[in-house]
């Protein structure tokens, strides 16, 4: 996975705060924009254990995050602790710019 340049960074972001006024708005822009752009399912590692990336969530804390999923064991992960694999499935860019923009 190549990380994206900044003036392309901006621009994602741009587009899923387009219309925000306030933190909750632009929350929901960006999971808006994952939700609609990230191909799922996908297999990422997360602390040494394979699990399966499902979908996306708004957290209640104002968060994304990315709902695994390993057998019948369900957990929640931040999409900004999220590792991507390699290669990085379609629609990465969107957790890139909310990564990014949350630095």
């Amino acid at each position: 996975m190549s990380t994206s340049a900044p003036a392309a960074l901006e621009a994602l972001i741009e587009e899923a705060t387009v219309d925000a006024y306030g933190e909750d708005e632009q929350l929901t822009g960006f999971f808006t924009m994952i939700e609609e752009s990230l191909a799922v399912p996908f297999t990422t590692t997360v602390l040494g254990v394979e699990v399966s990336v499902v979908g996306v969530d708004p957290a209640e804390d104002g968060r994304v995050v990315a709902r695994c999923a390993r057998g019948p064991v369900r957990q929640a992960v931040g999409i900004l602790d999220l590792p991507l694999p390699e290669p990085a499935p379609e629609g990465w860019q969107g957790i890139e710019a909310y990564r990014y923009r949350a630095r």
